[in-house]
């Protein structure tokens, strides 16, 4: 929490007689605990928030030590909240994964100050407003977390994950001192908050860390980064303290009180919420947010903490542009990858210079061959690279690049190597120009190259390192998501000879697995289940696993609504494709050639008598809409509580009716249902002018009347 002048001073005086007495006279043992952890948690939070103590390190260990032995003593007075109890003894033998109750997006990106105007311009569009105020703060180069608090206690932490769910960190986030363990959200009409934060290490802590494993001869530690987020899972929280992790938060994710309002209809804008959070003893960027009134204002801010970025105590990579407003970031809404009401602003990259060695080609699932440079290894922006991406033949010929070239690489976004350009000047003649290959570097099938794609690509289906390719995204999360089944696996099984195409993969022999050196019985069982549950995945997943070119996620969604069977795609012809909405003529062959290669055919027959599902399941088939429904092609949210039925309830019946339920109040919204205590979605509605609102009863009149 804050704590006010005379707070502080009656806190120090206390302090000073604990430390001179040992004690405060004519209080109870229960009282003096009870004192001695309100005492610690002020010198922590004097250290570790405002970066200020006012007493030695050697007095705050006096205080700890006092504290910890009477708690030995006095077993039932410890509490879970107590700043003994940061560290647990407990090793953690895994993370189990949690579900964040708001989705952790991530942030678009912008790197220029035209991209920051074209931000602006949309969401004053979005909100219908000639004027936004911003919060511009840095963007922290660490690792994200998530707090989860009830009734004022921290219950939860986890990492960010896939966004929607995280690995549970809490016996390691409790060793962090600037998270405080009990905060007072009651006292602001809050029962349970989730929070959104960064873990990171301050670059002198990091030196030091490094000089005493340097002098332990243990294994340096790479980058202020690297080193917090792995310092989060690590599965002794004990190692995790000796990191020095401290965490900032920047957001104020989610929040109910009592009755079951949000945090919308108490706080109004994020400034305020991030102030709250200070007052109850977080840390925040205080010093170092600002409130914008205008686009331009928040480009000079971020111009002028690039210039200081390399003085800030701290990694970070760019500056966070917010809508400060809540109602106005409600009314922005987000896609299902970033909130359109935030950007990131990253800084220019780091630079560095380094010699092109050679080139190697890499062949993709759908036989594009990727040129990749090695140079001589080099640091840059706090990793080493040794290996760039050179894309395609394009590529090559526009930067005039040679072998032996002195180059100048940056890491585009502080993440993705890139070859800004060669170093002609620096050349001796003894430079090699890049040919790039006519045949596959694998099979030595003749290259091609359609006339509207920048890459060459083997078309030989069978060359061996796309049938490998293919197996491996096949396997991963973005396809099938078969558990601990890497590339590294796929790898080695295609080498064993055990895998030939993907069918194989659902025919393993566990008994050979569990022979294997580095594996066993239970690591095969483990093994034998993520593949088994793979069998039941949905067939859009499957369609997208497949590797046709240009076939996607959301594109495999719209075909598979279409079809009971995936093999009935034999049957199709253009003009079927061509009938769903969003389907072009680019994905429509490509589908249809895959479908007429008969070895596809037989590995999609030999995975279905496997057991691979090949079938529509009925609660994934889309629901048809009469288009005299009473709401076909309307779009519909409901807000405040319903009387009659839950929200899912009223969501299915909407859809039935034939309406599309989207989640904020903006001007795409046709319908606002309104059950009681309605918040700040009734009054936006009402501001736009344009929503009809209809009461719960009204509602029902209308989807009852079809």
């Amino acid at each position: 929490m804050m704590y006010s002048p005379e707070q502080q001073k009656k806190l120090y005086a206390l302090s000073k007689e604990y430390l001179e007495k040992g004690e405060v006279g004519g209080v109870d043992m229960q009282q003096q605990i009870e004192q001695l952890r309100e005492l610690i948690n002020y010198h922590e939070w004097r250290y570790y928030v405002l970066n200020d103590p006012v007493i030695s390190d050697y007095e705050y260990d006096v205080l700890y030590k006092q504290l910890a032995a009477h708690e030995a003593e006095y077993p039932d007075l410890k509490t879970p909240d107590s700043p003994t109890q940061r560290v647990s003894s407990d090793l953690t033998q895994e993370f189990e994964t949690v579900t964040h109750l708001v989705p952790m997006l991530s942030l678009d990106n912008s790197y220029n100050a035209g991209d920051l105007v074209k931000f602006d311009e949309q969401v004053r569009k979005l909100t219908a407003r000639e004027k936004i105020e911003y919060v511009v703060e840095p963007k922290f180069d660490g690792g994200s977390i998530a707090l989860l608090y009830d009734h004022d206690k921290l219950v939860r932490a986890a990492t960010r994950g896939n966004g929607e769910r995280g690995e549970d960190i809490t016996p390691n986030a409790r060793t962090i001192k600037t998270l405080p363990l009990r905060a007072a959200f009651k006292k602001f009409g809050f029962q349970t908050v989730e929070l959104r934060g960064e873990a990171v290490i301050r670059k002198d802590i990091f030196l030091q860390i490094n000089e005493e494993r340097e002098e332990q001869g243990l294994t340096l530690l790479a980058n202020p980064r690297n080193s917090a987020a792995g310092g989060l899972r690590t599965k002794d929280p004990s190692e995790t303290a000796k990191r020095s992790i401290e965490a900032f938060i920047f957001q104020f994710g989610y929040g109910i009180d009592n009755s079951g309002k949000n945090h919308l209809d108490s706080l109004q804008n994020h400034y305020d919420a991030l102030q709250m959070l200070s007052r109850l003893g977080f840390k925040i960027p205080a010093g170092q947010m600002k409130r914008c009134k205008t686009i331009d204002e928040v480009i000079d801010f971020c111009n002028e903490w690039e210039g200081k970025r390399e003085t800030f105590p701290y990694e970070i990579d760019g500056m966070v542009i917010k809508v400060n407003d809540f109602a106005l970031q409600e009314m922005c809404g987000t896609t299902s990858h970033h909130p359109r009401w935030a950007i990131a602003y990253k800084f220019k990259a780091k630079q560095a210079t380094t010699k092109l060695l050679h080139v190697e080609y890499q062949v993709g699932k759908v036989g594009s061959v990727t040129p990749v440079a090695k140079v001589q290894p080099v640091q840059l922006a706090g990793v080493t690279v040794s290996s760039i991406s050179l894309h395609n033949e394009d590529f090559i010929k526009n930067k005039d690049l040679r072998i032996g070239d002195t180059v100048l690489i940056e890491r585009a976004g502080d993440v993705i190597p890139y070859i800004v350009k060669s170093m002609d000047d620096l050349r001796t003649g003894e430079e090699i120009p890049i040919n790039f290959p006519n045949h596959c570097p694998v099979c030595h099938t003749p290259l091609v190259r359609h006339e509207d794609e920048a890459a060459w690509r083997c078309p030989n289906m069978q060359c061996a390192a796309q049938v490998k390719q293919r197996m491996i995204f096949h396997v991963s999360k973005d396809a099938m998501d078969i558990d601990g089944f890497g590339h590294k696996l796929v790898e080695r099984f295609y080498e064993l000879g055990w895998l030939k195409n993907i069918a194989d993969i659902y025919r393993l022999d566990y008994e050979k697995v569990a022979a294997l050196e580095g594996f066993g019985e239970k690591s095969a069982e483990n093994l034998k289940k993520s593949v088994e549950a793979a069998k039941h995945q949905p067939i859009q997943r499957l369609l997208s696993s497949l590797s046709i070119h240009h076939l996607g996620k959301r594109a495999s969604k719209l075909i598979a609504e279409k079809v009971a069977h995936v093999l009935d795609l034999r049957d199709w012809k253009l003009d079927d494709f061509l009938d769903i909405k969003d389907i072009g003529p680019v994905v429509a062959e490509n589908v249809i050639d895959f479908f007429a290669v008969p070895e596809n055919i037989r590995m999609l027959e030999e995975m279905e008598s496997l057991g691979v599902n090949l079938k529509q399941a009925e609660e994934d088939k889309p629901q048809e809409v009469s288009a005299d429904a009473p709401l076909a092609g309307m779009t519909i949210l409901f807000t405040g509580t319903l009387q009659q039925m839950g929200r899912k309830a009223a969501q299915k019946l909407a859809e039935e009716a034939g309406a599309k339920n989207i989640s904020a109040v903006s001007g795409n919204l046709d319908i606002l249902v309104v059950g009681e205590k309605a918040g700040s979605k009734l009054t936006k509605a009402q501001k736009l002018g344009t929503v009809r609102i209809l009461s719960e009863q009204e509602f029902l009149d209308i989807v009852n009347s079809a």
